[in-house]
Order: structure tokens, then sequence, then C-alpha cells
């Protein structure tokens, strides 16, 4: 659960370096910083079950980089509730494919389950922040506390998977 701090820090920072998500420029440069800081987050919270620290940062920045950038343009940056779960799934997806790659070593085929379950995780997350009430017009780059709560709750299994793999192989060894 400690990774949770990742999305609204990551996001934060990137709102007050790179500004709203309105154009290509601010959603390539804020998605590279928020999944920068997400992805180091996440590497300190998965500890010895963790997949390479700076493959998996670098995935997650350039995943949310590309997947924000994306997702955002594929809505032309509207920020409804349809739009929003568009772009989250756009963004959770490809975030996830280059992730996924970083996985591969560790979890083999079943690496190709993460992308599609990011993307529909990252679209609940948006659902979960717009029906909330948060301020979802000032174009964040990733959903709210709200919508990250429920995303680190649904992500919980891949650390769960990587640890039992993880175990598994210290057995072998």
């Amino acid at each position: 659960m400690v990774s949770f701090a990742g999305y609204p820090l990551g996001g934060y920072a990137a709102l007050l370096l790179t500004g709203r998500v309105d154009g290509p420029a601010p959603a390539l440069a804020g998605g590279l910083l928020t999944g920068a800081i997400l992805g180091a987050i996440q590497v300190w919270a998965l500890g010895r079950a963790r997949p390479h620290p700076w493959a998996w940062v670098l995935a997650t920045a350039v995943g949310l980089m590309v997947g924000v950038a994306a997702g955002a343009a594929l809505v032309d940056y509207r920020t409804d509730l349809g739009s929003l779960v568009v772009q989250g799934a756009v963004a959770g997806t490809l975030t996830g494919i280059v992730q996924a790659v970083v996985l591969v070593p560790r979890l083999g085929a079943r690496a190709l389950l993460w992308p599609p379950y990011l993307g529909g995780a990252y679209a609940i997350g948006w659902a979960v922040t717009t029906s909330a009430g948060i301020d979802v017009d000032r174009q964040f780059t990733v959903f709210g506390a709200s919508g990250a709560l429920v995303v680190v709750v649904l992500t919980t299994v891949l650390p769960l998977v990587l640890g039992v793999r993880r175990g598994a192989e210290e057995r072998t060894s």
C-alpha cells in the first residue's frame, strides 16, 4: 500500500513542473515525470520481490509518458468521465506493455496479462476520482488519491505474484 504515495506525489510534481495536460508537450513531460516518481516508489515498496529497479523505473516513466500523451490526445484532452476512463485505459495499457517487458524474465507468458489488467485498473482509478468530485478539469497526469487507493488495491496482485515466484526460485536454487 505504500506505493499509493507515488500517484499523488508524481501527479502533483508534474502539475507544478509541466502544467496541465492540455497538449502533447505537457502530456509527454508530465507523464514522464509522474511515471519516474511512481516507478521509484513502486520499486521501493516491492522490496526484495521487485524487478530490476532501474528497468522498472524507466519502464514506468516511458510507459506513462506515452500512455498519458496517447490517451489524452485520443480524447482531445477532455476531462468528462467517459474521456478520463478511456484515457486511463490507454495510459494503463501502454504503461503495462512497457512494464511487461521487465516482468517477462520473472513471470514468462503471465506477464502478458499485466497490460490489460493495468489498463482496466487505471480506467477504474479515473472513474473513482471523477465520481468523487475531484477537480479533474485541472487536467492532471494521473487520477487523484481516491482513485489511487483503488488502483493500489487492484494492483496488489503483482507483488503477490512476484513474491510467490521469487520464493519458488529460491527453493529451486
